[in-house]
């Protein structure tokens, strides 16, 4: 009656050695190490980057415990701080030859002591909150007008760049704000512009009202497009500040949309607020401009004398590169940037959408340019490097161009990137910043652990005196449930905050619940007369759809505060979700599979270890064991 078939056992005990695995990597700790992160956005961290720091380790005297390319990212990790400092000096000096053009960023870090054994599995500890590690928030406001108002600029010139094309003529175009308005002579004229930009301009509603002899034709965004443009808005600088907080070394950098036109920002582990600031602020411009071909540019590229009204470049290989001073185009008229494919070759290429102004510009340099080298150049920090300089095979209108040469698709990938997301889509401001230091952060820790810590002890405690050898279980099973609530979050890669750890311990309090219920029913059957194996058989059947009942109702709110909570909030929700989860197969499962190895192999048993059985009808108490 009360026995498990093997495969139940089997299963029990994979889940048990899992958990084990993937909750071991918590207790190792961290260790000081050094990373290496790109310092530029046409830089790339890879493995030649990883033979370099290799090789400065090694002459410096320095054996790291352990040196990987771990994403966009080298960690080297060290015994002792002294080495880190020492290493991040050497990293430095091997890396950095130009203080003051740094291609690198070596930021000083911790990582975890994890054994290779374990992270060769995959298994690696929780990352801890802002709260818990200490670092700075920072809340930024997007300023979503800027962004319509820069998409209308751009439709203006797309709009005039139209009306001479088709040779529709008009009295003047202007924009007032967020609206365009066109003078039109007559009706017929009206007529045509109306079919116009109905036809080529679908993200614009038109309105036209007359005025004297003639019309006035008014044109502002749809409210649908509207939106996309400033979803799109936050969805880049978004992207944008990802690329620049890599600068920090941060490990696990929190950056999310909070709202319509707000995101929060939070950098664990980074206590200057003065460089995080800077590094939110920095501004990327990109540039168009002709390569210089002539024989003194040929000889300059060889470290001769730059011709006068030219530049010298590096391209992202390292190659010097002489170029025009004469700029002639901007970021400011790009709209869009796409990885692709050549319909024709099949090779990657990177597709470009220019404004209004940007596509006559452009077509005009192709035509009088075909056969020469256009070089596009990405400015940060006052320094300029060249993404590509293809070559103009022929005169490219309709403001849209393709860049091709030689690229693979990751190359394809960055460089849109980089063209899309170089600088902000929308100016951005700080309305809100936090400092949290790093001994409060451990102090949070202290206690967080600590209320988990006690809160388990006394509930196994409670559990063992009032329930006796089921109390017992029940604190087994309660261990089990927060060994495989950990091992998820770890698996999961979640970043633990303290209202997370306020979740974990109510988990525990929540989880008992369970066995409770059963432990309780179990004390019931035998009250009411039932033998001992019929009593457990019947406790555990008829608990299971209470505690059902209780865990979904409970696992709703849960999804609810998921669903629609933020910050903290969803923190806490997380780790509650998992909790229910984890409870209800170690409450029933695990606690019924000690139980029924402990008793079920008994034919004639006669009394269970339950602590004390009431019997009201009576007026007496039946010890149970």
């Amino acid at each position: 009656m009360n026995r498990y078939p093997i495969w139940k056992y089997a299963i029990l005990v994979i889940a048990l050695l899992l958990g084990t695995v993937f909750t071991l990597p918590n207790f190792f700790g961290e260790a000081p190490a050094v990373q290496v992160s790109s310092g530029k956005a046409t830089v790339k961290v890879d493995n030649t980057t990883l033979q370099r720091v290799e090789e400065a380790l090694k002459t410096a005297g320095l054996n790291p415990q352990t040196l990987a390319l771990d994403g966009a990212s080298i960690r080297a990790r060290f015994d002792t701080t002294d080495n880190q400092i020492k290493a991040k000096d050497a990293i430095e000096k091997a890396l950095i030859p130009d203080a003051s053009n740094p291609s690198f960023v070596v930021a000083l870090n911790l990582v975890t002591r994890s054994p290779a054994w374990l992270t060769s599995m995959g298994a690696a500890p929780m990352y801890l909150g802002l709260d818990l590690r200490g670092g700075v928030h920072f809340m930024l406001q997007v300023d979503m007008q800027a962004a319509l108002t820069q998409r209308v600029e751009a439709l203006v010139g797309d709009l005039r760049t139209t009306f001479r094309e088709k040779d529709l003529r008009h009295g003047g175009m202007s924009r007032s704000g967020q609206t365009i308005e066109i003078r039109l002579r007559d009706a017929k004229q009206l007529q045509a512009a109306q079919d116009l930009i109905a036809a080529q301009f679908a993200d614009l509603q038109i309105n036209s009202v007359a005025d004297g002899n003639e019309f006035r034709l008014t044109a502002t965004i749809k409210p649908e497009a509207a939106r996309l443009v400033q979803a799109q808005a936050l969805k880049q600088n978004i992207t944008t500040l990802h690329n620049r907080i890599n600068e920090l070394g941060v490990a696990e950098p929190v950056i999310q949309q909070q709202g319509l036109d707000r995101i929060v920002v939070q950098l664990p582990g980074v206590q200057d607020t003065a460089k995080a600031k800077d590094i939110l602020g920095r501004t990327a411009t990109l540039e168009v401009r002709m390569v210089d071909e002539s024989t003194e540019a040929r000889a300059a590229e060889q470290g001769g004398m730059v011709p006068f009204g030219a530049e010298r470049y590096l391209e992202r290989d390292g190659r010097p590169l002489i170029v025009k001073k004469q700029v002639v185009l901007t970021g400011d008229n790009l709209t869009d940037a796409q990885p692709g494919f050549d319909s024709q070759t099949q090779e990657p290429v990177v597709n470009l959408t220019l404004d209004g102004k940007g596509a006559r510009i452009f077509k005009d340099v192709t035509r009088d340019n075909v056969g020469k080298r256009m070089a596009i150049i990405l400015f940060e920090k006052g320094k300029g490097e060249v993404v590509t300089a293809p070559v103009i095979r022929a005169e490219i209108g309709g403001g849209r161009v393709q860049i091709s040469g030689r690229m693979t698709t990751a190359e394809a990938n960055d460089t849109a990137l980089l063209l899309r997301a170089g600088s902000l889509a929308a100016p951005m401001e700080i309305i809100e910043e936090r400092t949290i230091g790093p001994s409060l952060g451990a102090e949070n820790i202290a206690k967080g652990f600590n209320s988990v810590t006690w809160g388990f002890v006394v509930i196994v405690a409670f559990m063992a005196i009032y329930y006796a050898m089921f109390g017992v279980f029940s604190g087994i099973a309660l261990g089990v449930n927060l060994l495989l609530l950990v091992a998820v979050l770890s698996l999961l890669q979640a970043t633990l905050t303290l209202p997370g750890m306020a979740a974990m311990a109510l988990a525990l309090g929540m989880a008992i619940d369970s066995n409770v219920l059963i432990n309780e029913r179990v004390r019931e059957e035998l009250r009411n007369g039932a033998s001992p194996q019929a009593a457990i058989h019947a406790g555990y059947d008829r608990a299971w759809s209470t505690i059902l009942d209780s865990n979904i109702t409970t696992l709703i709110a849960g999804v609810a505060l998921l669903a629609f909570g933020s910050g903290p909030v969803r923190g806490f929700a997380v780790v509650h979700c998992i909790g229910i989860l984890t409870s209800m197969f170690s409450a029933v499962l695990f606690s019924r599979g000690l139980v029924n190895l402990w008793y079920g192999g008994k034919k004639k048993l006669k009394t269970v270890s339950i602590g004390t059985v009431w019997r009201p009808e009576a007026g007496t108490a039946v010890k149970a064991d």
